[in-house]
């Protein structure tokens, strides 16, 4: 089960670049259920998300970089490309800071995952997180795909 949190960003952290970064690319395959594939770094994946917004179902399994490469030009809508920094808060949550590129550039989302959906509610973010759109489909990594920024 995945349960996360996401927010605009108000403002970029300090020292952004002394955090580690990985380059992902994604695309879909399905969004409804949600079939994804991703590159992250030099690691590949084919992903099944449930339905929901801040706590759903989530299945990874890893792919070898060919089945990538063969599975890409079948994606439906646009390629996301970002660059995300791994911010730690505090002793067990890490935000997850994607600033995306291309055609949905300038857009920044940053994501904390929970253990529990009590977590989640409890959590009050940093003051550079902008506001929460955990409610709002149209900020899902799959919608944007299919119809860019908002």
């Amino acid at each position: 089960m995945e349960i996360e949190r996401k927010f605009l960003v108000r403002q970029l952290p300090e020292n952004l670049s002394g955090y580690p970064a990985q380059k992902i690319a994604q695309g879909y395959l399905n969004t409804k259920p949600v079939i994804r594939i991703r590159r992250s770094n030099d690691d590949y994946y084919l992903t099944y998300k449930g339905s929901g917004l801040i706590a759903r179902e989530e299945y990874n399994l890893p792919l070898t970089q060919e089945a990538y490469e063969h599975l890409l030009p079948k994606i439906d809508g646009l390629l996301i490309e970002k660059t995300r920094y791994l911010i730690p808060l505090g002793r067990t949550l890490t935000a997850e800071l994607d600033v995306f590129e291309g055609a949905l550039a300038p857009l920044l989302l940053v994501e904390v995952e929970f253990e529990t959906l009590e977590d989640a509610d409890a959590f009050t973010p940093p003051d550079w997180f902008g506001r929460d759109v955990s409610a709002s489909g149209e900020y899902q990594n799959s919608v944007l795909s299919q119809r860019g920024l908002p």
